[in-house]
């Protein structure tokens, strides 16, 4: 037999099977997915690959597989071939998805942690006889054999410390044959230490009732459909998940629950781990080591994890018995991956979800604008809707502040005096308030007042921002930091000025205006460690601290009773975007964070600054309306062919030489012009440079299309860059992204 063998390599020319011969003594135990070991060209170190089909014959004369390691199923095989297909990547780039984390053969692979634990190996007759005919003097000795005789399968640090007796002792008794040590695997945990009170699931209201039956239905029945449960902020779409991953554990079936930040995780895990358990939870999400992800992935492959929580990778989980997939806060933008593949976990969630004939279920209060579409026009998603927070309580009173009477009356403070006031009251009534910023560090650009000179980072050709913690300016997108400039380079002048403001200059504000204060801040500078999400979160419900400043992170899904106040510092900045989303986006942060104030018995307040008050998405999320945003937004994405009318498809082509990025685009858009010149359904926009044109040093060109990306222009896509690949350029990249979340 002739295995055909896919390489773990992310070679473009390598992207295609190679046939390897199975040696008889291993052809029982290969299948479709057996992960095998395999010599490939002069390499001294075998490759690895994944079978991917069977025949009978090679026209080639080929070599043996070496050996086999753990096994993908066939269905995460096809999996992965599809997925090559629609986002325009290697097999294997696809497959390294599936893999047990820190299994892979050109990393360091993860070792299972054993410890040793101590019992007797006599029995416990012959060892008390012994002590007490004197065999055993030693005080010390007895004490440890007495120890280990009450409590066998303690390890030796427990010993140590109990017994107040030193380790050599314990391996003197081992060598003289009265004790054994035994190694014991131990499972990394990430939520061993966690201690949450059990909590009861609640009645449902009539609105929650029907959603939960509804999908029900669809579980008994073996069926796929896709719904949107479209609630308010506060409407009790937690709860609904809860109730229905319960009914799916009853049945001995497993579930996936998706949330789209590692900021959001804690907050669902503890609910989960209150109405369930810990035994049967598994948490996967970037920020935990190799090791725990290694155990806990190993855990859901033997069916000992049932419920699974996690961010958009997810997805990919070997749960066994798969009864449903949950996405909650659905229009979230990290569910879309910017790295190859770049896959969107709601189209994976999609197909895992066909092929098993199970309901996945989205939920937001503030869709993505495709999904509401898919759900009132085209009915291709079944919506359940949610109108009343379900803890009866009130939407908070939303209020809009023009900045430019601000500044026309003579603010020029960060805060509006509205907001001012409402932070003094909030102080003084103990409650709790969270300020929205959407920009890290301490001002977003630096520049010469004399002759207008900007820093900018000279790697990526973008502003560099002022760290004033760290007094540093720093590139947000490569990394790179240098000293604050002093003298511009340009004039010489030293009229340097700072501009702009982030959440450093923000919280220094919030401290010099109220020195009584307790802050703490939430963003990507603070959340560098492992579990600060969860810490800084649980400091800020725990300790009741007075403001929590934050960006993005502090908005989505959190449950905090005592906030009673959110202020957005400037609504305009997601608004000023080169996006065909912005005015999607402002609305759904604007929406989400003021779901944040008022959740608990206590009336909220939400203040929005803007320079832009009449603005439709601002006017919008003040009314907390999303079908009156839908309505205007799907008008003008219907007049100016955006979508869900169209898809938007950039090719991307980046590179150290900029010539060539630039020949290269242009070749590539004669191809296309040429093929779809009489295409009335795809419009091809020229090559340009892109609207940030160096990242780390690389030359970034683009073509965008517009129009429905058909079988036939998908296969076109997939000429081109073979053709592109074929050429062996050395350092140039070229990708495809299909409605990609960043126009930059």
């Amino acid at each position: 037999m002739i295995a055909q063998v896919m390489l773990n390599t992310t070679a473009k020319k390598l992207n295609r099977t190679f046939d390897y011969h199975i040696p008889e003594n291993l052809e029982q135990f290969i299948s479709i997915g057996t992960k095998v070991m395999v010599p490939f060209g002069r390499k001294k170190e075998l490759e690895e690959g994944f079978v991917t089909g069977f025949k009978q014959a090679s026209e080639y004369e080929v070599k043996d597989i070496v050996t086999l390691e753990e096994s993908l199923t066939e269905k995460q095989i096809a999996l992965a071939n599809m997925m090559a297909q629609k986002y325009y990547c290697n097999v294997a780039d696809c497959i390294k998805l599936m893999q047990t984390p820190g299994t892979r053969s050109k990393q360091n692979k993860v070792q299972e942690k054993k410890i040793q634990t101590i019992y007797l190996k006599k029995e416990i007759e012959e060892v008390e006889y012994d002590m007490q005919s004197g065999v055993i003097k030693s005080e010390k000795q007895q004490k440890i054999l007495q120890f280990v005789k009450e409590n066998e399968g303690a390890t030796i640090p427990e010993i140590e410390l109990f017994t107040d007796c030193s380790r050599a002792i314990v391996n003197t008794l081992i060598k003289n044959g009265y004790l054994e040590a035994v190694e014991t695997k131990v499972d990394r945990n990430p939520l061993a230490n966690k201690k949450i009170e059990h909590s009861q699931k609640y009645v449902l209201t009539d609105e929650q009732q029907h959603a939960y039956h509804a999908i029900e239905r669809a579980m008994n029945d073996k069926r796929y459909e896709q719904f949107l449960l479209y609630g308010i902020t506060g409407s009790g779409k937690t709860e609904i998940y809860l109730q229905l991953i319960e009914t799916v554990v009853q049945k001995n079936q497993s579930a996936i629950m998706l949330v789209p930040e590692i900021s959001l995780t804690p907050q669902m895990v503890e609910r989960f781990i209150a109405r369930f358990g810990k035994e049967q939870i598994a948490v996967l999400h970037s920020k935990l080591s190799v090791g725990e992800r290694h155990d806990e992935w190993i855990r859901m492959k033997e069916n000992k994890a049932k419920i699974v929580i996690g961010a958009r990778s997810a997805i990919f989980a070997p749960v066994q018995n798969l009864g449903i997939i949950l996405i909650d806060e659905e229009h979230d933008s990290s569910y879309k991956s910017e790295a190859t593949p770049k896959y969107h976990a709601k189209d994976i969630a999609n197909y895992i979800a066909k092929q098993e004939h199970i309901p996945v279920v989205l939920g937001s209060a503030t869709p993505d604008i495709t999904t509401y579409y898919k759900a009132t026009k085209t009915n291709e998603i079944t919506m359940l809707k949610l109108s009343k927070r379900a803890n009866h309580a009130q939407l908070p009173k939303v209020e809009i502040i023009d900045l430019k009477e601000e500044l026309a009356n003579g603010n020029h403070s960060m805060l509006s005096m509205e907001l001012y006031t409402a932070i003094e009251k909030n102080l003084k009534e103990k409650h709790q308030t969270i300020l929205f910023l959407n920009r890290r560090g301490y001002s977003t650009f630096v520049m010469c007042r004399e002759c207008g000179y900007t820093v900018k980072c000279t790697n990526c050709n973008v502003s560099m921002t002022y760290h004033g913690y760290e007094n540093k300016l720093k590139c947000h997108y490569c990394g790179k930091e240098q000293a604050v400039v002093t003298i511009c380079p340009e004039c010489g002048s030293t009229k340097i000025r700072y501009f702009g403001t982030g959440t450093q200059k923000l919280e220094q504000e919030i401290k010099k205006q109220f020195p009584n204060s307790t802050t703490i801040r939430m963003d990507t500078d603070t959340v560098t460690k492992k579990n600060s999400h969860e810490q800084i979160l649980n400091t800020f419900k725990n300790q009741n601290i007075d403001i929590l400043i934050g960006t993005q992170m502090v908005v989505k899904g959190h449950h905090f009773p005592n906030v009673t106040l959110v202020g957005v510092i400037a609504a305009d900045s997601s608004l000023n975007i080169d996006d065909y989303r912005a005015n999607e986006r402002t609305f759904q942060i604007l929406t989400q964070v003021a779901g944040r104030a008022g959740r608990g018995n206590l009336a909220g307040k939400v203040i929005i600054q803007t320079y832009q008050p009449q603005d439709f998405s601002i006017q919008a999320a003040q009314k907390q309306n999303y079908e009156t945003f839908f309505d205007t937004e799907i008008a003008l994405r219907k007049q100016l062919k955006y979508p869900p009318f169209c898809d938007i498809i950039v090719m991307r082509f980046e590179g150290k030489n900029e010539e060539q990025i630039k020949i290269l685009a242009m070749e590539s858009y004669n191809q296309l012009y040429q093929a779809l010149k009489n295409d009335e359904t795809m419009t091809v926009f020229k090559p340009m440079p892109a609207p940030i044109d160096k990242i780390q040093n690389r030359y970034r060109w683009r073509i965008v299309m517009k129009g429905q990306l058909t079988p036939t222009i998908n296969a076109l896509y997939h000429t081109i860059l073979k053709g592109i690949y074929d050429q062996n350029l050395k350092d140039a990249r070229v990708t495809v992204d299909v409605n990609p979340n960043n126009m930059v």
